[in-house]
């Protein structure tokens, strides 16, 4: 139980008048019952909760509940969300099965219907959502607006399913949100003239501002993988009304650590008015996306939060509807145990499935950047022994493996350059957007042993070395565990530990590796079905004429 009367005293921050004053904000029956001004010396500060504005629950291998758990500690309150990870796997059951634990939480989860699932017809995935599902999802509330148009070719070129989707949504009324790496020009005003009304893939100010111009809010994110809070984060001093902050994608480590409190605590850090960062945490998305979410106004519900300063960000108590979910950086949700759901049927690799042939001219090698979705496409001469092109750690040029997890198949195989292994090899059954298996690693048994070991246990992250594996079964679809918030970031931090003592210098090894296979942001990818160049949109051979 908690007190239905009580009230908070600190620096009020009011953002819809843009103005922070000292008083005492009343709460009574989980609603603001009053907001004084009143001349009383005051440390703290009360402000609305923070808003992740997109993301992907799934990454943080948590099921909802368990991620709203750890994210109130950091004064979120509130999460738009795209179930496309489940979704891929699961289909609409992966959706309901988000719902369902959703709901067991006061935290306010504002799911999206998935826009492109599967994101291409390039791979294979467990799940198909299509115009149906997607008007049945939004006519009956399950969820409040069409997640992230990936399929931005299927935008430009008119694809019928996709304008389709698109129709749906706009004949509802409801929000649509973006997904467009590097578009630019005519091609992003015509994107945007779909329907289309934010993008999270931004990576400089240039095309931030373009977008921005031709009307689109722009998500600035910083996940573990994508981080671009530093390059677009300068924007907030003029722009702030169309900006919003997001995770994207955020493991278990990293969640634990910070969320969204600690980007507004580094744009205050870098000269920006508190107030203008707070609007972009707080205000535009509870606007943009009509979030059923308290402004600390009389009459809201009471979604606020106390923190130290607006300086550190430290949240000291977190309320929800009034209750107080977390307190002095501890969760006080009850933990809800859940129930592993699933659809896993690959088969174990042997080292011959491995082989790659050699074949006439250079070796087509995918570059992987560390911070960073995309990835380049290199030219390279093959290291080759006994006939086949092996990986050579010396050169940085290692095996990537993707396997089929929803039925036997060969696997594909290419080769990339930037995870740094000296030995060894990791894998994940996180691999976007269809969520097979993928692997990377310096030599054929290691790749093995990792992609075997993630098979055995139906899903889960592996790092294989000379002194055995490391591994952080996932059962919940391929993709979340069963376990406390707090163990799973732990079992986390063992196993990127246990890849960075293979040699790879990457911040985030597994959340990278877990776009090698995002065949959607360009510029080399792999599928299960093979090579794929993310410029042409389409298959690539893996040899290149000399």
């Amino acid at each position: 139980m908690y007190p239905k009367t009580f009230k908070l005293h600190g620096n009020i921050v009011d953002l819809l008048q843009n103005r922070i004053f000292p008083g005492t904000v009343e709460v009574a029956d989980g609603r603001i019952a009053s907001v004084r001004e009143e001349a009383v010396p005051c440390r703290h500060y009360i402000m609305p909760g923070l808003v992740d504005s997109h993301v992907h629950i799934e990454s943080s291998m948590l099921p909802p509940a368990e991620f709203a758990r750890l994210a109130t500690v950091h004064g979120t309150v509130a999460a738009v969300a795209d179930p496309h990870e489940i979704a891929n796997v699961l289909g609409m059951y992966g959706i309901d099965y988000m719902l369902i634990s959703a709901m067991e939480s006061p935290f306010c989860f504002h799911f999206g219907v998935p826009s492109c699932v599967p994101a291409t017809p390039f791979e294979t995935a467990g799940g198909t959502i299509t115009a149906r599902h997607l008007e049945e999802l939004l006519t009956d509330g399950r969820c409040g607006f069409m997640s992230e148009m990936m399929n931005f070719p299927g935008v430009l070129n008119q694809d019928p399913q996709v304008m389709a989707k698109l129709d749906v949504a706009k004949r509802l009324g409801k929000v649509v949100d973006g997904h467009a790496p590097g578009l630019t020009g005519e091609a992003a005003a015509r994107y945007i003239d779909a329907g289309i009304s934010t993008d999270h893939e931004c990576r400089n100010r240039g095309e931030a501002l373009e977008k921005i111009r031709l009307g689109m809010k722009i998500l600035i994110r910083e996940g573990s993988a994508a981080r671009d809070f530093t390059a677009l984060a300068p924007l907030i001093a003029d722009h702030a009304e169309m900006l919003m902050f997001c995770s994207d994608d955020k493991h278990p480590d990293d969640l634990v650590r910070g969320h969204i409190n600690d980007l507004v605590a580094r744009a205050v850090a870098m000269g920006i008015d508190p107030l203008k960062a707070l609007r972009c945490a707080c205000l535009t998305p509870v606007q943009h996306y009509g979030l059923d979410l308290g402004l600390l106004q009389p009459g809201d519900r009471a979604d606020c939060i106390v923190v130290e300063s607006l300086a550190s960000m430290r949240v000291l108590q977190t309320y929800i509807g009034g209750r107080c979910c977390a307190e002095a950086e501890r969760p006080l949700l009850a933990r809800m145990a859940p129930l592993p759901v699933n659809r896993f049927a690959a088969e174990k690799v042997a080292e011959n499935d491995l082989r790659v042939a050699v074949q006439e001219g250079d070796l087509r090698v995918m570059e992987a950047v560390d911070g960073q979705l995309v990835t380049n496409s290199l030219r390279l001469a093959p290291t080759v022994a006994d006939g086949a092109v092996t990986a050579d750690p010396g050169r940085d040029i290692l095996k990537l493996v993707v396997v089929n997890r929803y039925q036997p198949a060969p696997p594909a195989v290419a080769f990339i350059k930037g995870f740094g292994l000296q030995r060894g090899a990791i894998a994940s059954s996180v691999a976007h957007d269809s969520h097979n298996i993928v692997a990377v690693g310096a030599d054929d048994h290691a790749l093995c042993r990792a992609i075997n070991a993630v098979i055995d246990a139906k899903g889960g992250i592996c790092a294989a070395g000379p002194d055995g594996i490391e591994l952080l079964p996932l059962p919940i679809a391929g993709l979340m565990a069963t376990s406390d918030g707090f163990a799973t970031a732990r079992a986390y931090t063992a196993v990127d530990a246990k890849a960075k003592g293979l040699g790879t210098p990457l911040a985030a090894p597994f959340m990278t590796l877990s776009f090698m296979a995002l065949l959607v942001i360009p510029e080399l990818k792999l599928s299960d079905k093979g090579l794929f160049d993310g410029i042409t949109f389409a298959f690539t051979e893996p040899f290149v004429d000399a």
